[in-house]
């Protein structure tokens, strides 16, 4: 009976309508892709079933059957897919030959890790000695393992070509990211093999060996992370029976945990003592954050000169050693470190530009894209595909058909020349594909239109409610944009629902204290209503402080309290040491966004600095 209604709506559909209800349901599979891939003969979305039904049996497919879909569809975002996946099932039945030929069509953007290895894997076996040099910077570096790197590692350990030091440092890379049975497995290749016992209970190990002092080491970090100076205790009683190498290790990760629990001069008496050799790029970090928040800036400007390249030229560490050579009286230094970010519309770019006197409100002038330019994007195959697909996915309440379109979307913009893009961005708007406008204007590198870029949809219901409750209109939309891209389907992998991304419990709490009955938490209006209430309630219990009411809306009231410091702090170093990285990622650029957003709505000009403001005592 099911099935006849079924036919009997799709008989009243439009012919369109029709083929995207038989899209809809060929993506479950069975009789219903085999129809489709009939049925989407011609159309703009003929490759999405061929592609569904190919992959879904790829490892049964033979090349002959994949050269003919990658030769059908060309340079489309679907087979750039079924070329990353069938390398792959190359790289696993070894055929090399083969894989070396799909490999070298593979865009670099999308050759992933797995296959980066598989790649390195082959020239390894062919004796090449770049490989040789690529896998043992993986060895000792890299934590994660997919298949074609897991495979890639046993075939260098087989290969003899690491001597016992690299194996340790192999093992001690896993037992720091937890992964205590691969430590083990290759504890054995270096002829010590560590014991359950060891790693269980530390305090039974034989220091004379290298196995019992990995496993004191390992003790040591798992204590740290609750408890520092317990774990310097430790250290301290060890120290005796441990080489100065492995102390100086110890006291980096000691350092670190401390730092990340926020008693910061336990974290900088750690790291002196720590070995700079052996810090990971986080640990240098939190050694500058330290710093930071104990205003030694002599310690921060010296941190951030010894830390490697590849940090100390990152926006915020470019940033910070400005302004740690501004104390210091170095004022020429500190502007050509500005200098060099002052361009960027991000968090540190926009500070950087206030110590160098200017402001957002020198920015390019704004380029608006002509109509042809407009139809032309339009016309995109890949833009077009996004479009429908997106259609699909907002019709049907498909989300899947939805990321379908994202990746059709980010796959038409690579390469474009900036009016291209903002002429997409501008597409994207017309179609209410607000996130993916976004994202196109955010790629201009010359030509820029901020009001694409910072997006204002739903300004009527927005701007209601945070009159209502005395809020800041820009930080408002400042937020949503971090939350959601204005995406009112939006739903976070923990739950968090809409625009403004709330929990279901949040939500209800809310609801019950405004009064509201029954809601849709997904509605745009009730979402924000419940989203703006929820904000002035952390912002009044905070101080009135928009930087850790920002905090909180992301992490808990209680979380934002518990980051304050002793004394007064600059409110941009608080951003900075924040502990947790989505939370600090968050805060900067939200705030940063408010910046933009005050810009473009004609507001009083108020700088980033002057937002971020300070940060009370605790």
């Amino acid at each position: 009976m099911r099935k006849l209604l079924y036919l009997a709506c799709l008989a009243t559909l439009p012919a369109w309508a029709a083929l995207d209800a038989d899209l809809v349901a060929a993506r479950s599979g069975g009789p219903a892709l085999t129809q489709a891939v009939d049925s989407a003969q011609g159309s703009l979305l003929e490759s999405y079933p061929r592609y569904w039904a190919l992959a879904r049996n790829l490892d049964q497919a033979g090349s002959a059957e994949v050269q003919a879909f990658l030769q059908r569809y060309p340079d489309s975002v679907l087979a750039e897919r079924l070329r990353l996946d069938w390398t792959k099932r190359l790289a696993r039945s070894e055929s090399w030959a083969e894989f070396a030929v799909e490999y070298a069509r593979l865009p670099a953007v999308a050759r992933d890790e797995d296959v980066q290895c598989s790649d390195t894997l082959r020239r390894l076996r062919q004796g090449d000695g770049d490989a040789v040099s690529e896998a043992r910077a993986r060895w000792l570096s890299q934590r994660s393992s997919p298949a074609g790197c897991s495979a890639l590692f046993d075939a260098l350990a087989a290969s003899g070509k690491l001597n016992d030091a690299e194996l340790w440092k192999r093992v001690r890379l896993l037992l720091s990211a937890g992964s205590v049975n691969s430590a083990r497995a290759i504890s054995q290749l270096a002829g010590q093999p560590l014991s359950a016992a060891q790693v269980n209970s530390p305090s039974t190990a034989d220091l004379s060996s290298v196995a019992g002092r990995e496993s004191a080491l390992l003790a040591i970090q798992r204590q740290a992370k609750n408890d520092p100076n317990g774990a310097a205790q430790l250290l301290n009683s060890l120290a005796s029976r441990l080489p100065k190498t492995d102390q100086g290790y110890a006291w980096g990760q000691i350092g670190l945990a401390a730092a990340k629990r926020m008693d910061m001069w336990n974290a900088l008496s750690a790291y002196a003592k720590a070995d700079p050799r052996q810090l990971s790029d986080e640990q240098w970090e939190w050694w500058a954050r330290a710093a930071l928040r104990q205003n030694q800036w002599d310690t921060v400007a010296q941190v951030t000169a010894d830390m490697p390249d590849t940090l100390r030229n990152l926006p915020s560490w470019t940033y910070w050693q400005g302004r740690a050579l501004k104390q210091r009286g170095k004022t020429t230094d500190a502007n050509s470190r500005f200098a060099r970010i002052s361009t960027l519309n991000s968090f540190y770019g926009l500070l950087a530009r206030e110590e160098l006197g200017t402001s957002v409100g020198e920015t390019p002038a704004r380029y608006s894209p002509s109509e042809r330019e407009i139809s032309s994007m339009r016309q995109n195959p890949s833009v077009a595909r996004a479009l429908a697909l997106f259609d699909i996915g907002q019709r049907f309440a498909r989300p899947e058909f939805r990321e379908d379109a994202k990746r059709e979307w980010r796959f038409a913009m690579r390469n474009q020349p900036d009016e291209n893009l903002l002429a997409a961005a501008e597409v994207g708007r017309q179609a209410g594909f607000y996130d993916m406008a976004i994202y196109s204007a955010d790629r201009t590198a010359s030509l820029h239109d901020f009001n694409l870029r910072y997006l204002s949809p739903y300004r009527d219901i927005t701007q209601r409610y945070a009159r209502q409750l005395n809020l800041d209109e820009a930080w408002v939309y400042g937020l949503i944009r971090q939350e959601s891209r204005f995406v009112h389907i939006a739903r976070s992998g923990v739950g968090a629902s809409g625009l403004m991304q709330l929990m279901p419990a949040t939500a209800k709490w809310v609801a019950n204290k405004i009064g509201l009955g029954s809601f849709s938490v997904n509605d745009i209006g009730t979402n924000i209503q419940l989203g703006t209430w929820y904000l002035r309630h952390v912002f009044d219990g905070l101080d009135d402080n928009a930087v850790m009411a920002t905090a909180a809306y992301n992490a808990g009231p209680g979380r934002a309290r518990a980051w304050q410091s002793g004394e007064p702090l600059e409110g941009a170093i608080y951003a900075e040491t924040i502990p947790f990285t989505e939370t600090r990622d968050y805060v900067q650029k939200v705030m940063a966004n408010a910046v933009h957003y005050t810009a473009n709505f004609g507001g009083s000009a108020l700088r980033l600095k002057e937002r971020m403001g300070w940060i009370p005592a605790r």
